[in-house]
């Protein structure tokens, strides 16, 4: 562990008005905003995510731990997007020792199919690259094709399939 890199922050993409940059402790309140968002888009995809108010993270403590980026896309001066890239250890028999497992993707709907998506995993990506990971992972629901269609622009492969069966 070390201090908290801010290499996006630093170095922020910026494509037209759109800004991608490191998310500050003062951004919780849209991001909080997007979880919820993200979480009333996946309900109807999973059944195994409980009902009433729910968090998937702690957004607090990702922007404030130095082996995760949280990134934000700005336009205007308003949130549009989300991300972020957590460093995780390999499994022992997997040719990487560690890789950055991507989450929290998301974009206000009225944003979407304007390229922020992929403006956030470069951004990503920069950043994993910087801390000499040499690979990105994320998982996404099957249903889900739009986003399937996304990763797979940005350069990502189907690579294994999660299954489960509830047993009630």
């Amino acid at each position: 562990m070390g201090e908290k890199s801010t290499t996006t922050g630093e170095t922020s993409t910026t494509t037209g008005e759109i800004i991608i940059r490191t998310a500050l402790p003062e951004d919780l309140a849209t991001l909080l905003t997007f979880e919820q968002d993200l979480i009333l888009t996946e309900r109807p995809m999973d059944p195994t995510i409980q009902e009433g108010s729910i968090h998937y993270y702690d957004i607090g403590a990702m922007i404030d731990d130095p082996d995760i980026e949280v990134v934000v896309a700005e336009q205007s001066g308003a949130l549009i997007g989300s991300g972020y890239a957590r460093i995780e250890t390999g499994r022992h028999y997997l040719k990487h020792r560690q890789h950055a497992y991507l989450g929290f993707m998301y974009v206000v709907p009225t944003h979407r199919g304007k390229g922020v998506n992929q403006m956030i995993i470069a951004a990503l990506r920069q950043w994993a690259l910087s801390r000499q990971i040499t690979e990105l992972r994320l998982t996404v629901y099957e249903t889900n094709e739009s986003a399937i269609r996304a990763y797979e622009k940005a350069g990502f492969t189907r690579h294994l399939v999660e299954m489960r069966m509830g047993l009630h």
